[in-house]
């Protein structure tokens, strides 16, 4: 899951979530505003693969 948080005027804060990394990256260059964008990964989702060495 792909999150984008929003801070707007320093008044609001809004979250938007997308299922693929490709939907939130074209919704990221239309939002306005001081914005971040995050994957959550989830330890025991199967579709992750996370690597200990």
């Amino acid at each position: 899951m792909w999150v984008i948080t929003v801070f707007s005027n320093g008044e609001s804060i809004r979250m938007f979530e997308f299922n693929t990394e490709k939907e939130a990256r074209a919704s990221f260059k239309n939002i306005q505003g001081y914005k971040i964008l995050t994957e959550m990964v989830y330890y025991n989702d199967p579709c992750s693969s996370l690597v200990a060495i």
